[in-house]
């Protein structure tokens, strides 16, 4: 297990991560969602021991990450950059990582390599932004780690890619109870591959559940009264969002379906539809009634 306890981080006299407590279990896929500039990549560099921060503690299976050779072993870290390893060819990749990897597998690595089809030879500049990608995706899971941390994971891949990337992970994660992290801002991706995630806003985790129960949780209630009702008409309801359209009344609400039904039939609706919302919707309307701003979120990608 991953724990944060009321950790905070600060860079250049800047608070990036303030006060934040996070729980990510061993096995699952964890989601670090956000817009540019939430914190969510000071969390990655905190998990692997590049920063260490000011105050709180982090520890990774109750042992502390920073200064600590045992567990750094046990993590991988992809960065959104590859510009350190421009000057390397595939072969000098996998050689500089088996040093510091002693489950480093060839096998492993050789057999990903054909699946993307890279060269061994090529100097890793002469690739495209995608192959780099892949490049250390494949080196990342052939170092064996109970970890993998990913940064903007899938950026400059194409869709096919995109699929056969995912797939190489959820393969290494069924071999071996891998823990795979992922941050993104692209609302779509953490949806097609976590099982739970949390939402960083301003240094702060906003919320952290479990996907289903976010999606079982939210609803979209489409219904008209005879009479003109406001938000606080509708005490019994945890209502995120309120808005009347000529005579049609959109309400997002928090709850389960039978009981927002019972309370909303209570004031005799014309007609009542109870849907369900896609996740970008539901992260939204959660930002938005936490006073936030959801713009800078992907949903479209």
């Amino acid at each position: 297990m991953i724990e944060f306890k009321n950790l905070s981080k600060s860079i250049d006299g800047n608070l990036i991560l303030d006060s934040i407590d996070l729980q990510i279990k061993k096995g699952s896929v964890f989601g670090l969602l956000g817009s540019n500039g939430a914190g969510k990549s000071t969390i990655l560099r905190l998990m692997c021991g590049i920063y260490k921060q000011e105050s709180g503690e982090l520890l990774i299976d109750g042992e502390k990450v920073y200064d600590n050779v045992k567990i750094k072993r046990q993590i991988f870290f992809i960065n959104d950059e590859t510009v350190q390893f421009t000057s390397f060819t595939l072969k000098d990749l996998k050689k500089y990582y088996r040093n510091y990897y002693p489950n480093f597998s060839d096998e492993t690595f050789e057999k990903l390599r054909k699946i993307v089809n890279l060269p061994v030879d090529k100097k890793i500049s002469t690739f495209s932004k995608g192959m780099k990608r892949q490049a250390i995706v494949i080196t990342g899971l052939s170092c064996q780690t109970e970890y993998l941390l990913l940064d903007e994971a899938f950026d400059g891949l194409d869709p096919t890619m995109r699929i056969i990337v995912k797939d190489i992970i959820f393969d290494a994660m069924l071999d071996r109870q891998m823990t795979v992290i992922i941050s993104s801002h692209n609302l779509k991706e953490i949806n097609e591959i976590c099982d739970s995630a949390a939402m960083i806003h301003n240094g702060k985790i906003i919320f952290c559940r479990e996907l289903d129960e976010i999606k079982n949780n939210i609803l979209k209630i489409q219904t008209s009264f005879k009479q003109e009702y406001t938000k606080e008409d509708f005490p019994e309801l945890e209502i995120l969002h309120f808005e009347k359209k000529q005579s049609v009344y959109y309400i997002i609400g928090k709850g389960e379906i039978d009981e927002i039904k019972k309370y909303v039939t209570q004031k005799s609706p014309a007609f009542l539809d109870i849907l369900p919302l896609t996740l970008e919707e539901i992260f939204i309307y959660e930002m938005e009634a936490l006073g936030y701003n959801a713009n800078g979120i992907e949903t479209n990608q």
